[in-house]
């Protein structure tokens, strides 16, 4: 996460056109994240600081077109370039009972129901059916992974006051 309360959704990776629109790589699953009429926390180098209202956002290949209120041409669209986006984490919808945000899932620590430490979970890789944890135990010098499917027989508890999730791994990991 980035500032308090804010969640990262994307990057600006470019200008397109003359009329001050951007090209965005998103985080977000979908273009629902930039919501048309919200406010979206621009933050580039790391320190200036700017929130914007979203005049539009749309599909563009793998990425997003999106215009803000005040960027009405390609010069002022190119100043942004480079910079991360963020929402306010409230502005996100409710999710129903056993689904989880992946900001929230990256970083817990994983243990096994006998309390053996597994590791952290990294990343997650989204597949057909279900996604899939990448655990590294960053305490070994290996680089050795781990990769557990996010199913309600093998993520048995996820304990976000404590930063944890207890796994029964499946025969052969």
């Amino acid at each position: 996460m980035g500032k308090d309360g804010f969640l990262p959704v994307g990057k600006i990776v470019g200008a397109h056109g003359v009329k001050g629109n951007l090209k965005v790589h998103s985080y977000a699953e979908s273009v629902s994240a930039f919501e048309p009429g919200s406010s979206i926390l621009v933050i580039l180098a790391g320190k200036i600081e700017r929130h914007f209202a979203i005049k539009w956002v749309k599909p563009h290949g793998k990425s997003i077109l999106l215009s803000f209120k005040g960027i009405e041409n390609r010069n002022t669209a190119k100043t942004l370039i480079g910079a991360e986006l963020f929402i306010e984490r409230i502005a996100l919808p409710e999710l129903e009972e056993g689904v989880y945000y992946w900001v929230d899932i990256v970083g817990l620590s994983v243990f096994t129901t006998d309390n053996k430490y597994i590791g952290r979970v990294e990343s997650i890789i989204p597949t057909g059916s279900n996604d899939v944890y990448v655990v590294k135990d960053q305490t070994k010098d290996d680089s050795t992974e781990i990769l557990i499917p996010a199913i309600e027989s093998v993520v048995l508890e996820i304990d976000f006051k404590n930063k944890t999730m207890r796994v029964d791994l499946p025969e052969g990991l």
